[in-house]
């Protein structure tokens, strides 16, 4: 994972999403359009909510201190946190009571032409910020398929912006469904409801963000390929009997820490076992580079399976 290409992604959406919440709000105060006035709060929101992506990412580059000896990586997993919770109470929630106004006290559309317009140039630019995340996502999933590299993914920002502006496409399509409706029926009814879904389409975005947040702060590993590798790689080397114990945990999308329980082979002593261990260490950071902290609790046989901890925590 690329961290200056997340930087590019939000940067890119930020631009956008702040560029089409202006516009959108200049013609919903021309037009009387609830559905454009929820879309332009939902790109304000966006807006918002990648300025603290963006924060989250300068914070977790922290390098670690005696508070933090793990460094701040996992600062991305909280402000990705508090941007689901934003899109949910601020997107999704008064995109919802705007509609249900709307539907209480309708008030006809006026000027949709000037919605239109607005529509194709959001579409347009949001179209461009979603192509430039999918593009790194791609880049990121490898050979999984999306689903799956989405509940593996342990970078939240590159994922948040592909799902921010997958809601905004497709509340511009409502939004222009509900306009379009409500002006051809002189129904502005129809407008109140596209504000509703807008809001529900909010709402469930912000549910799988949470929920992927959620995941990353509480503590995941590696993925199961990474931690079935890792032990193939250990297991390869001659000294190395089994591999009792393997733990890792993310602190954040380029930092994991490893602890690994090693049963090395009978007779062996103790700079044989050490030898060993370097030889693991060095194995394991010339295929995983992400993984900066290895600690590793060596036994053996010949120690009368007395414990001997070799633990190591060198950042590259």
């Amino acid at each position: 994972m690329d961290l200056g290409a997340s930087k590019k992604t939000i940067l890119v959406a930020i631009a956008a999403n702040f560029a089409i919440a202006i516009t959108k709000f200049i013609v919903a105060s021309i037009g009387g359009s609830s559905a454009m006035l929820s879309e332009g709060i939902h790109s304000l929101v966006d807006t918002g909510n990648e300025l603290l992506l963006l924060l989250g990412l300068r914070r977790s580059k922290k390098p670690a201190d005696e508070s933090h000896p793990f460094g701040y990586g996992q600062e991305l997993y909280f402000w990705t946190l508090i941007v689901a919770i934003g899109i949910f109470a601020i997107g999704g929630g008064m995109s919802i009571y705007e509609g249900i106004t709307h539907i209480q006290n309708p008030s006809p559309l006026e000027n949709p032409n000037w919605n239109y317009l607005v529509l194709g140039f959001a579409a347009i630019v949001e179209g461009y910020s979603w192509m430039v995340a999918l593009q790194e996502f791609r880049a990121q999933k490898g050979e999984k398929d999306f689903w799956q590299a989405v509940f593996d993914s342990k970078d939240p920002t590159v994922l948040t912006v592909l799902f921010e502006d997958s809601a905004a496409l497709l509340g511009l399509f409502v939004a222009f469904w509900g306009v379009f409706l409500g002006h051809t029926f002189d129904n502005p009814y129809f407008d109140g409801v596209a504000s509703i879904i807008i809001g529900i389409i909010l709402a469930t975005v912000a549910f799988v963000l949470g929920t992927e947040s959620k995941g990353l702060l509480v503590g995941e590993g590696a993925d199961p390929q990474t931690v079935n590798n890792i032990r193939v790689l250990t297991t390869s080397d001659p000294a190395v009997e089994a591999v009792q114990r393997l733990l890792t945990l993310h602190f954040g999308p380029k930092e994991i820490l490893l602890n690994l329980d090693i049963q090395f082979c009978d007779n062996l002593s103790t700079e044989e076992v050490a030898s060993a261990v370097e030889r693991i260490e060095k194995l394991i950071r010339d295929r995983y580079p992400e993984i900066k902290n290895i600690f590793i609790e060596a036994k053996s046989l010949s120690m009368g399976r007395h414990s001997e901890k070799i633990a190591e925590s060198v950042e590259k």
